[in-house]
């Protein structure tokens, strides 16, 4: 408990200094040190200090079956949640639900609380991740687009091959890729110079520290759709206890590490890299003047601000349970319980008609009975 309090003494640190940090740019060269420089020697050091066998190389293989389940339950999350189906609202959270950003809102509590090997593990189930959000949720987002603008091609930096370039660039990747390359070879991290351990070491200290201040800079919640968004993120955060609890039911896993390494992966926040390429269709769809818009960005920017808060006291809930949530009944119980909550704070109630969808044959036969109107008195 004293180092959950630390951590919320950052972010509400990070949080008062936003009067200090007046554009964006400046807050954006936080994450940029965070995501390329504290992260990747973070997770260097950790893959570097453990064994790499068949089990986590099956983890990346693991993760894509977590977005594409998260994909494939994210409409009925939007309908619980009072989002009209086919707008352009409901395909923004479609392709923002199933993204997962576990560098900013999952890795640095799993450091402190599970160790280097804990780390080690979310990082090399990262990778599926990445591959989803980066190809899967783009080549989902043009399609979308072509739809309802009937755009051809996409041109420029939006092609493939030029998100695979971006993908095998990104300073994570390639510490990753050359840890496994290093661990291959049969280099652990002791037998790296003590010069570059003690660089690797200093950098990785400061990950933890600048995550939180980002996280208490990056809250702007607006008042309009808090209710929504909200009604969302504990409905995708219930969805993700019950697929947990499902898993544990089926395969036995009795293992408190394993299980809190599951369920903090499972609940990072939104990732940024979909907003990216509904940024991308939004400005095709501004140089075709195309009258229908594919997605809403502001509303991806209101969700994204939601999720970091709301994932980071979920995570740190779950690390502080002890034991307790490797029964999965109780894990049934904390998803029934955010299942409720969504649906009490959602805005819109959903109609019983369409949640019934009744046919027009049986409308036809139900009668209602309308008083009748008191005709007026005539002298």
């Amino acid at each position: 408990m004293e180092k959950t309090l630390v951590f919320f003494l950052f972010i509400f640190t990070g949080y008062l200094l936003k009067t200090k940090f007046q554009s964006k740019e400046e807050t954006l060269g936080i994450k940029k040190i965070i995501l390329n420089l504290a992260l990747p020697a973070t997770i260097f050091m950790a893959l570097l200090s453990i064994e790499i066998n068949q089990q986590l190389l099956l983890l990346p293989v693991l993760s894509l079956g977590l977005n594409l389940l998260l994909f494939l339950s994210s409409p009925w999350m939007g309908r619980l949640a009072g989002i009209k189906k086919g707008s352009a609202e409901m395909r923004t959270l479609r392709l923002l639900i199933p993204s997962l950003a576990p560098g900013l809102s999952c890795f640095p509590f799993v450091l402190e609380y599970l160790g280097e090997e804990g780390l080690a593990k979310v990082a090399m189930a990262d990778l599926g991740n990445k591959m989803f959000v980066l190809f899967v949720l783009f080549w989902v987002a043009m399609l979308w687009h072509r739809k309802t603008s009937e755009e051809v091609t996409p041109s420029g930096t939006t092609k493939p091959g030029a998100l695979l370039k971006r993908f095998i660039s990104e300073p994570v990747n390639l510490f990753i890729s050359a840890a496994l390359l290093l661990l291959a070879l049969g280099i652990d991290f002791s037998s790296l110079p003590l010069v570059l351990q003690d660089t690797l070491g200093r950098l990785g200290g400061i990950m933890t520290p600048l995550v939180l201040l980002f996280i208490g800079l990056s809250v702007k919640i607006k008042r309009e759709q808090f209710r929504a968004l909200f009604a969302l993120l504990s409905l995708r955060a219930a969805s993700v206890f019950l697929l947990v609890a499902s898993i544990l039911f089926a395969t036995g896993l009795s293992a408190r590490v394993e299980v809190l390494l599951l369920l903090c992966f499972s609940l990072s926040a939104c990732s940024f890299w979909p907003f990216a390429h509904i940024t991308t269709v939004s400005r095709l769809e501004e140089k075709r003047r195309t009258e229908e818009q594919t997605f809403n960005p502001a509303y991806a920017i209101n969700l994204l601000a939601l999720s970091f808060p709301m994932s980071t006291v979920l995570i740190l809930g779950v690390l502080n349970s002890g034991s307790s949530l490797t029964n999965p009944w109780n894990l049934i119980l904390i998803g029934g319980a955010l299942s409720c909550l969504g649906l009490i704070v959602s805005p819109n109630k959903i109609k019983i008609n369409s949640l019934l969808k009744l046919s027009p044959d049986f409308r036809s036969t139900v009668k209602i009975s309308r008083p009748r109107k008191r005709a007026a008195h005539v002298k």
